[in-house]
């Protein structure tokens, strides 16, 4: 059984006059932040805002780059070429870590967002193409991802720090991925049944999928909650309190890795 954890949420993703999820509600309660760099949400004033509140709070941060589709939320498939996600990767984390430069923070990891992360858990040369970038921006950087996906295994073999991912508010297909947005029940929002299956991720690293199979995750390092899911700030405090109940710690993760 874990006996720590990492709570890990995407924030920072509003820009301008648009503002998604309460980045406020939320931090206080997770160790990790995801922060949007630009591409799928963010824009300087905002990314500047979430990293002050992430250093209030002692939130580690990671930079959470996209494909360049703000329209579409970073959540629409993309024929990106590797030199293309390799440049688009480095010029984001570049904005976030520049940023928590001036505030004297660190930046602990990188955690791809949305279609590009669902690409790079799939596709080996969208994996590569991924971890390259980060390696070649810092190979301190600790990379997030599902435990058995193509990108944890480009992050291995790179020799870099990887942290494996499960997901407390979204469906899970038999086959270990997400179940799409575009389907029913993709999003779980009922506040015990996400500590409930976490707990379950932390003691057996297992998880029930939507069509009620139990399969195995294997180890689990970060749990993510989305910043966009109602009552998000509920969800990560009594998601929180479960895990100290269980006697587990939540900590960030490169205190553990």
């Amino acid at each position: 059984m874990k006996t720590k954890m990492d709570i890990n949420c995407d924030l920072g993703e509003g820009y301008g006059a648009f503002m998604k999820g309460n980045d406020e509600a939320i931090m206080p309660h997770i160790t990790s932040a995801n922060v949007a760099c630009g591409f799928h949400a963010g824009d300087p004033v905002t990314i500047a805002k979430t990293l002050r509140l992430a250093k209030k709070f002692k939130v580690a941060i990671g930079a959470h780059p996209s494909n360049p589709d703000l329209m579409g939320f970073g959540r629409r498939e993309m024929g990106l070429t590797t030199e293309e996600i390799r440049n688009y990767l480095i010029y984001q984390i570049s904005a976030v870590h520049g940023f928590a430069k001036t505030l004297g923070i660190e930046l602990q990891h990188v955690k791809l967002h949305g279609a590009l992360y669902n690409k790079a858990a799939r596709d080996d040369e969208t994996a590569q193409a991924a971890v390259q970038a980060i390696k070649a921006y810092s190979p301190n950087l600790i990379v997030f991802a599902p435990p058995k996906s193509a990108m944890a295994e480009a992050a291995r073999k790179a020799k870099m720090q990887v942290a494996y991912e499960a997901f407390a508010d979204r469906a899970y297909n038999p086959d270990g991925t997400l179940v799409s947005r575009r389907k029913p029940n993709a999003l779980i929002t009922d506040i015990q049944a996400i500590a409930k299956r976490v707990i379950q991720m932390a003691r057996e690293g297992t998880v029930e999928t939507i069509n009620g199979e139990t399969i195995q995750l294997g180890e689990v390092h970060t749990i993510c909650i989305h910043g966009d899911t109602p009552d998000a700030g509920k969800v990560a405090e009594s998601l929180k309190k479960a895990l100290l109940k269980a006697g587990i710690q939540v900590i960030p993760v490169s205190s553990f890795l």
